[in-house]
């Protein structure tokens, strides 16, 4: 398991504060449900990388990794003490869930949607954006990146 981590060189994590964070996640699954991953990359107001992770999550639907990507950003961003989070996910779904917009009703999800909003509303402020794939392609690579070494461990 790779957890995020702070990129060499960067403050302490349990001591540093930054005033603004960029959080982008993504959960991928290879089927639905399949073998799953997520990717969290924690950057700067200026897109400087400081802290991104990969964590393989066993065997759920996308919906339930991209919920999995979340919680594990906001768990790693939580350890900067921001005063705000822009989060920003290739996930329509999630996105609109957690603004409100959508109702949350699958048993599941409901259950990774409510240890969300715990951590997002522990920070003091976080917004949700919905990006496309191409604006999130850290992220994407790294839950892929996991795939794959999980893929190669079990051959």
């Amino acid at each position: 398991m790779d957890d995020a981590q702070p990129n060499e060189g960067a403050e302490d994590a349990e001591f540093a504060e930054i005033a603004e964070l960029i959080l982008r996640t993504d959960g991928a699954s290879r089927g639905n449900p399949g073998h799953a991953a997520a990717g969290v990359v924690v950057e700067s107001p200026t897109g400087e990388m400081i802290a991104f992770g990969k964590q393989y999550l066993g065997v759920i639907t996308n919906n339930q990794a991209e919920y999995r990507a979340l919680i594990l950003g906001l768990k790693t961003v939580e350890l900067f003490h921001p005063r705000r989070v822009m989060v920003y996910m290739d996930s329509e779904l999630v996105v609109n869930q957690m603004t409100g917009r959508y109702k949350v009703n699958d048993g599941p999800l409901k259950d990774l949607w409510r240890e969300a909003r715990e951590l997002a509303s522990a920070l003091p402020a976080v917004t949700f954006t919905h990006v496309l794939r191409a604006k999130n392609a850290a992220a994407d690579r790294l839950a892929n990146e996991a795939l794959d070494a999980h893929a190669r461990a079990r051959r």
